[in-house]
């Protein structure tokens, strides 16, 4: 009997592989052809006041809603799949920790989609002016030692010095420096060179982008004749800082400071924020083969200057409403969007040499 019931058991449990429902394949993962990379929605993503997202996600018909648990706001994705919108949450923290998010998610195959990081940002009025776009080849983050102002030494320019350094505005002994701090980041030359190259005619002096409002609010910048240009297409570069930083002297230590960290190379124009992280995250997901940091381009957008209008102070200036908003959000989708239609287009080509090169 003993033997029977054994017998019995064995049986039972060969057959249970047999009634087990068979293992259905996971689905491909969808292959992206261009990545919108924006950090900030103010309501819905269509049909209300905009933030960043909604232009891309209405007029490129970014109409299916995908679930990201890993980030901080649905993804969006066109009928074809082969464009994905990203919100990254603002600050360098969540914007990093969303595209880390993104480039292990494996519903995706980003292996050889193009990011296209699209924002609005402060600018150098020295430079350009509100409504103007800027193609960046630097992204320089703000890793620094500082010192409240009043304390430092009187012959400096500010109280701000690169870890390693010994004086305010001097680039850092390579000695003393951290072997881990990153400082620049370096974008392919040749690929914003060819989207500026692609874009540099946009028309961006039109009613949407130079409103009366705008026009009245350049005149304020006298002695400034790039903030009082009509707004244009430009290469330059961005800092990107948690500090949401303002002023005449603060915008002195940006523009040394990207040209310390670039060695000579770049030139500070837009201030940002979540770009360090965005590209920091990048370049960790090109490490493991998910993404290719030479296709990362960076677009920033003037909705303001950077620093006060003469007769102004620097706390009326920063606290001042924002005149060129809406603007900004118009020139980045007007510069960017003929960037990604011609990626699209010219797929056959781009997908395994990119543009430039």
């Amino acid at each position: 009997m003993r033997r029977l019931a054994s017998l019995l058991v064995y049986l039972t449990c060969l057959a249970i592989p047999l009634c087990a429902p068979a293992q259905t394949a996971p689905p491909a993962p969808i292959v992206v052809k261009v990545v919108i990379v924006t950090t900030f929605e103010l309501g819905n993503d269509t049909g209300d006041k905009p933030g960043e997202f909604q232009f891309w996600v209405e007029r490129e018909h970014l109409d299916r809603t995908l679930p990201f648990p890993g980030g901080v706001h649905p993804l969006r994705i066109n009928d074809k799949g082969d464009v994905l919108g990203i919100v990254t949450g603002m600050t360098i923290g969540p914007a990093a920790s969303s595209i880390m998010a993104l480039g292990t998610d494996p519903r995706f195959d980003l292996t050889h989609a193009y990011w296209l990081l699209a924002g609005i940002a402060g600018v150098d009025p020295n430079v350009a002016s509100v409504g103007s776009a800027a193609w960046a080849k630097w992204i320089v983050t703000d890793i620094r030692q500082e010192m409240d102002p009043r304390e430092a030494p009187s012959d400096w320019p500010y109280g701000i010095l690169a870890i390693g350094s010994l004086r305010a505005g001097e680039p850092p002994d390579p000695a003393r420096t951290w072997a881990t701090e990153p400082r620049a980041y370096p974008l392919n030359a040749k690929l914003a060179d060819w989207a500026f190259s692609l874009t540099k005619d946009v028309p961006l002096d039109i009613p949407v982008i130079a409103t009366p409002e705008v026009a009245a609010f350049e005149t304020t910048y006298t002695g400034y004749p790039n903030a009082q240009r009509p707004p244009f297409v430009l290469q330059g570069d961005i800092l990107a800082s948690d500090s949401y930083w303002h002023g005449v002297i603060l915008n002195h230590w940006a523009e040394d400071w990207v040209r310390i960290h670039t060695h000579n190379q770049g030139r500070f124009v837009m201030t940002a924020m979540e770009d360090s992280g965005i590209a920091e995250a990048l370049t960790r997901l090109d490490h493991m083969h998910r993404a290719d940091f030479r296709r990362f381009l960076a677009l920033r957008t003037a909705s303001n200057y950077s620093l006060q209008a003469p007769g102004h102070t620097a706390a009326e200036s920063i606290t001042a409403p924002y005149i060129g908003g809406i603007p900004a959000l118009e020139a980045a989708y007007r510069v960017g969007s003929p960037v990604v239609h011609t990626i699209i287009a010219n797929w056959p080509q781009f997908k395994d040499h990119i543009p430039g090169d």
